[in-house]
């Protein structure tokens, strides 16, 4: 890339306390074989040496700009902000503690490029038993695969690249804690074309740091996936028809119900009386739509 010419896709690198993991993440982009990127860097006040790191890598390759916030944003504010500075015509999310692939810019950048209609596009999918990836959906046809066939929304940020357009146009993230990534991708098929592509582009640390792990200990978040689903289907923006959207809403329904049942069964019954009031049905309905779905 010349040092006039716009980078083509902004690679976005949130920080918080990674110094553990920066180094390979920050490696992983810069061993890509596509090379007409940028690789933004930006540190939301760590206390170790995240900051350090970002501007050594910062000082030996131009490619690399490392940004320090003023103040702690936190996570979703963070993405914004580092979508805000990206001069590229996608954006690509890649955390400070995972990894892309050499040739996973390439790969998503291509795929976008071949269907220019397109908002975002999600890798990292099982194998299509029909169609060779990369492909594009409708929105209607994104949300049906999603609620009907196969997940698409549930991935993260990590496994997406996405216009810089569309981006700007929803607004970016609200910010949801836990939600944001599922409640983006609603967001942004329901006025955009979707690519899909395949697996082997980028590669998922798991370790105990990470907000993601309050899943195991916090039983309100699976629910609040149901929930914030719920709520993307009774949206305007919803493409679905109106028998597809009430089915899809049935399911949800179903999987609150089962959910705050197996709370209560399993874990704690003032947890359950939490979610049961979230949800907004009373014990007769959720026993009917569980008892109901077995049969």
């Amino acid at each position: 890339m010349q040092n006039n010419e716009k980078p083509l896709v902004s690679v976005l690198m949130t920080t918080y306390n990674r110094e553990k993991y920066l180094a390979q993440a920050i490696e992983s982009v810069l061993a890509s074989t596509y090379d007409n990127f940028e690789l933004l860097v930006v540190d939301d006040q760590s206390k170790d040496r995240s900051l350090e790191i970002a501007q050594d890598y910062a000082s030996r390759d131009k490619r690399v700009i490392s940004i320090r916030n003023d103040k702690n944003l936190g996570d979703y504010p963070n993405r914004n902000k580092a979508a805000s500075l990206a001069k590229g015509k996608y954006i690509k999310y890649v955390d400070a503690d995972d990894m892309i692939y050499p040739t996973g810019l390439q790969v998503m950048v291509e795929g976008m490029e071949r269907f220019p209609e397109a908002g975002f596009g999600l890798a990292s999918l099982p194998q299509d038993k029909s169609r060779i990836y990369p492909f594009v959906l409708s929105s209607e046809e994104a949300y049906n695969r999603h609620y009907f066939k196969q997940q698409l929304f549930h991935k993260a940020p990590l496994s997406a690249i996405i216009s810089k357009n569309a981006f700007d146009a929803v607004g970016g993230f609200t910010g949801r804690r836990y939600l944001g990534d599922f409640e983006m991708w609603h967001i942004l098929a329901a006025r955009f074309p979707v690519v899909l592509m395949q697996q082997g582009v980028v590669w998922y640390r798991e370790h105990e740091e990470q907000e993601m792990q309050h899943n195991r200990t916090d039983f309100t978040v699976p629910f609040k996936y149901v929930k914030c689903a719920e709520e993307m289907l009774l949206k305007e923006f919803c493409p679905l028809n109106e028998s597809d959207r009430n089915k899809a809403l049935e399911q949800v329904r179903w999987n609150q119900a089962r959910y705050i049942l197996g709370v209560g069964k399993n874990h704690s019954i003032s947890i359950m009386r939490q979610l049961k009031k979230e949800s907004g049905m009373g014990y007769p309905e959720i026993l009917n739509r569980v008892l109901l779905k077995k049969k």
